[in-house]
């Protein structure tokens, strides 16, 4: 991913809100599939960090990338944002910059 298409990206992730917390259980095998059908159905989502999980942000966000198959945008304190292309040509709703 370019810088182009990261700050694109976080530009869009800036007026979106996060639609999952991560709490003290971490990263569950049913957090990663939810991130996953989320991912397939927005492509870009945003997650929270909540403060009684002692992980840190950009550990978890790696650990969900690398379960989910997603791209890392932005990691700021407590916030995660993830893309990921729908698989499904039609359901593509983010045109990147080339």
């Amino acid at each position: 991913m370019t810088s182009k298409q990261r700050s694109y990206l976080m530009k869009l992730a800036s007026s979106i809100d996060p639609i999952f917390q991560i709490g003290k259980s971490s990263v569950t095998p049913e957090l990663a599939a939810a991130v996953e059908e989320a991912l397939e159905a927005r492509e870009l989502i945003k997650l929270h960090v909540l403060k009684n999980c002692f992980e840190d942000g950009r550990a978890l966000a790696n650990q969900l990338a690398e379960a989910t198959y997603a791209e890392v945008v932005q990691v700021i304190g407590k916030k995660i944002v993830l893309y990921r292309e729908a698989r499904d040509p039609k359901k593509r709703k983010i045109v990147l910059p080339k």
